[in-house]
């Protein structure tokens, strides 16, 4: 059994809260994983805690502020608007969230990666963007597109996204360009592409078909397998 416990940090008097798992045993790295635009929730919570019984520390972040969630779209988009406009303000919130996850006891002298999901994968995204010190990036069901102008220079994180063929926030050209940025900047990178699939594939609560939202097992399956070899490859 894994232990979990609460972490707090702040930001411009702001006090964040993520949601903290640790194995039983040496752990082989840690791992932050980006929330979704809602806020930090079950689903990441339970991603965190998978690691976790796979021997990485992991912590489910927050970069909206300790307790705060959105009950809705319009809520949820008020929300992340905000830090999608201001990227440097995200990367702020970020940068303390990471640190908060290296400051813990149980991660000392370890090597760190991100993980996220939707908004998070964007934020993942980000943190290789703009040299984050990590070794790996992971981003599931992501808003691909970097900010303009947001950083420069070769990416040194390994870069990894999982997408949906057919997710209307990420579609094939969107897709297309997010490989020529990740060739311009250097990146050793890899996009996993998954036919007739769509937004939030990773997600059993994602049951919007009209909107381009719903659960793919089989993706998810793959996506995550995939996502074991490559945190095994970038920590060894």
């Amino acid at each position: 059994m894994s232990e979990i416990r609460d972490v707090e940090w702040s930001v411009h008097d702001i006090t964040f809260e993520g949601r903290l798992a640790v194995p039983s045993s040496s752990p082989k790295g840690a791992v932050l994983v980006c929330h979704a635009w809602s806020g930090r929730a079950e689903h990441e919570e339970a991603f965190a805690e998978r690691l976790a019984s796979q021997g990485y520390v992991a912590m489910a972040g927050d970069v909206y502020g300790k307790g705060v969630r959105g009950a809705n779209n319009d809520e949820n988009e008020k929300l992340m608007t905000p830090l999608v406009q201001d990227r440097g303000m995200l990367q702020a919130r970020l940068t303390a969230a990471l640190s908060a996850l290296s400051e813990q006891p149980e991660t000392e002298g370890s090597s760190l990666a991100v993980a996220g999901f939707c908004f998070g994968g964007l934020c993942a995204l980000d943190m290789a963007r703009a040299h984050a010190p990590i070794k790996g990036a992971a981003a599931f069901h992501a808003i691909v597109a970097p900010a303009e102008p947001f950083s420069a220079g070769d990416i040194k994180a390994k870069v990894i996204a999982f997408q949906g063929f057919d997710d209307p926030m990420a579609g094939p050209e969107d897709l297309k360009s997010f490989g020529l940025e990740m060739t311009e900047r250097r990146a050793d990178w890899q996009l996993h592409s998954y036919g007739g699939v769509a937004h939030a594939f990773t997600n059993e609560a994602a049951n919007l078909p009209e909107a381009g939202l719903q659960f793919d097992a089989s993706a998810r399956d793959r996506s995550y397998a995939a996502f074991d070899a490559f945190l095994t490859e970038i920590f060894s």
